[in-house]
């Protein structure tokens, strides 16, 4: 079990951007991707209870593709947020801001045991990867990621 560090975002997006590269999408797609992937799972590692997941597709729809992301956590903590090591609280509060700023659409869901916040993203349908593909559901690839664990 690994413990709740900012580590964790940044293994996540080290993994991530494997998976955004190997679908050939331009780099500034991707690099926003990594952006609203930080910011989301940042999220669930401060302010809710794990485990967290990071679900991530590029469905072709509508003549474009669409990075999703979905991260679900296990619902708000009933506790204060834990530091990621921050001190200067001028640095914290706009991760949602970016994220809306970034994608086309986002937004999120909240069940009784758990929450979903998602963003999809629009890429260029002209990479090589989509071109391949013949069959429209052959571009869906889903990739769920599971954020590690931490001790609380």
């Amino acid at each position: 079990m690994l413990l709740h560090t900012p580590e964790a975002v940044r293994s996540m997006r080290y993994r991530a951007r494997t998976i955004l590269e190997a679908e050939a999408l331009p780099e500034d797609t991707v690099h926003d991707a990594l952006l609203v992937i930080s910011e989301l799972t940042t999220n669930a590692l401060r302010h809710a209870l794990p485990p967290a997941y990071l679900r991530m597709s590029v469905p072709v729809a509508d003549g474009c593709r669409m990075v999703r992301i979905e991260v679900t956590d296990s619902g708000l903590a009933c506790r204060p947020h834990l530091s990621l090591g921050h001190k200067d609280p001028e640095e914290h509060g706009r991760g949602l801001e970016i994220v809306n700023a970034l994608s086309t659409r986002c937004g999120s869901r909240a069940y009784r045991s758990r929450s979903v916040r998602w963003a999809e993203l629009t890429a260029p349908l002209d990479s090589p990867a989509v071109q391949a593909a013949s069959d429209p559901i052959a571009g869906i690839r889903p990739r769920l990621l599971l954020l590690p664990s931490w001790g609380v």
